[in-house]
């Protein structure tokens, strides 16, 4: 019997395994808020986060991963259809960070601690960004949709410190078919080695 995965299938149990975690970190973060800190106007959100892992990781794929995050957002706040539209739409703004990937190199933004700051600020700025123009297309003021910037400021933060710390872990940030074949390269060297 062979134990070992194809790519597609280490990609679908990576993929369900990071959405398992985000659904699972919204939905205990959101619950808590809502039941310890209703009159809070912050939230505190983790999707920005695994999105911008996730990109790193696969691509367009972590696209799953914003609109999860969005759905769980919505769900959970009991959303009109029209939030439901404003925060799944504007979630997927965060992919335009890819360009980012492309332009500076996935190495590099790992590598370097402020160019991984800054690709993490990237993400949820456009998810904010996103956000804003959804609701201003869908009508909303500019006050209501600058709100989407002032409210959601922890989760910048927290973005940025689980995306740092995602960057400093061997093999988490980074584009998982160049991690795979890095991986496969030591150990054909530690056999050759001995």
């Amino acid at each position: 019997m062979n134990r070992h995965l194809t790519f597609q299938q280490y990609r679908r149990l990576d993929l369900f395994l990071f959405a398992a975690m985000l659904v699972l970190s919204e939905l205990l973060i959101l619950t808590a808020g809502r039941k310890w800190f209703p009159a809070q106007l912050y939230t505190v959100s983790v999707t920005a986060a695994v999105t911008a892992i996730v990109l790193m990781r696969w691509g367009l794929f972590a696209g799953i991963h914003a609109l999860l995050g969005a759905l769980v957002f919505c769900l959970v706040g009991h959303a009109t259809p029209r939030q439901f539209l404003i925060y799944c739409l504007g979630n997927l703004f965060s992919l335009a960070a890819l360009l980012l990937i492309r332009f500076l190199g996935p190495e590099k933004i790992r590598t370097e601690k402020l160019l991984t700051l800054l690709y993490a600020v990237c993400v949820i700025v456009l998810m904010w960004l996103g956000r804003a123009l959804v609701a201003l297309v869908t009508g909303a003021s500019l006050h209501t949709c600058f709100g989407f910037f002032t409210t959601d400021t922890l989760s910048g933060v927290f973005t940025m410190v689980i995306v740092w710390i995602a960057g400093r872990l061997d093999g988490v940030f980074e584009p998982q078919k160049s991690y795979l074949l890095r991986l496969h390269r030591e150990m054909e060297q530690e056999k050759g080695g001995f």
